[in-house]
C-alpha cells in the first residue's frame, strides 16, 4: 500500500587512496560536506601472491598463444558454458 510518502534515496561515492597519509584529514572534509551522512573507511588487501603470480603469467602465456576462449555476445557463452 502506497502511503504517500517516500524515502529519500542514498548515494554510495567509492574513493581509493594509494596511501593512508592523507586519510583523516579526507574523513574530516568529507564529513564537513552537506548531505554526507557517514564515511567509512576499509583497508584493501592488494596482495598478489606468488601462486597468484604464476597464475597470471599462465593465462598471459596461454591468452598470446591463442589458447583462450573467446565469446563475443552472452549467448557464445553460454553455449561455451553448456559445451562443458
Amino acid at each position: 500500500m502506497d502511503t504517500g510518502t517516500s524515502t529519500p534515496k542514498s548515494y554510495q561515492v567509492i574513493v581509493t587512496l594509494e596511501e593512508g597519509a592523507a586519510l583523516s584529514e579526507i574523513r574530516k572534509a568529507l564529513l564537513l560536506i552537506r548531505g554526507v551522512a557517514s564515511v567509512h573507511v576499509v583497508r584493501l588487501d592488494n596482495t598478489i601472491t606468488p601462486a597468484l603470480r604464476t597464475r597470471i603469467r599462465k593465462a598471459r602465456k596461454e591468452s598470446a598463444d591463442g589458447e583462450t576462449v573467446v565469446c563475443s555476445t552472452p549467448e557464445e557463452m553460454q553455449q561455451y558454458f553448456d559445451s562443458l
